[in-house]
């Protein structure tokens, strides 16, 4: 019990007494692209590397679809796969809709607050 108790007040004490810090996000200094290096590789060209592995992912994507999509289906499979695309569909818009409306949501919360709360220009926003 009382290994329990000094425990308990030791976690209060160090969460007590730090120390707040005084900064955030709109601060921060984002460095160049092209001076931060890992290893030999710059960080563009990492950046370029990463979108060539995505066109390359992309590409096989779309050639494998394409070959996909030139093969024969039974009908009654046509049919059940025509239906879970549909309920798919409806699926995925109901979802964009709640995305779209939850981004103008946090928008509207950025500009309140960078922008009324903190002062900050329209371009800093």
């Amino acid at each position: 019990m009382l290994s329990h108790l000094l425990r308990s007040a030791a976690a209060l004490v160090v969460l007590l007494i730090q120390l707040p810090v005084q900064a955030s996000e709109a601060e921060m200094v984002l460095p160049d692209v092209a001076s931060v290096s890992f290893g030999d590789y710059s960080g563009r060209s990492l950046l370029l590397a990463g979108l060539l592995v995505c066109a390359a992912g992309i590409a096989f994507g779309m050639n494998i679809f394409a070959k996909l999509r030139a093969l024969p289906v039974h009908h009654s499979m046509q049919e059940i796969s025509e239906l879970i695309y549909e309920t798919c569909k409806t699926y995925l818009i109901t979802q964009g809709k709640f995305i779209l409306l939850l981004e103008v949501f946090i928008g509207s919360v950025i500009v309140f607050y960078f922008g009324w709360l903190r002062h900050f220009d329209a371009l800093k926003v």
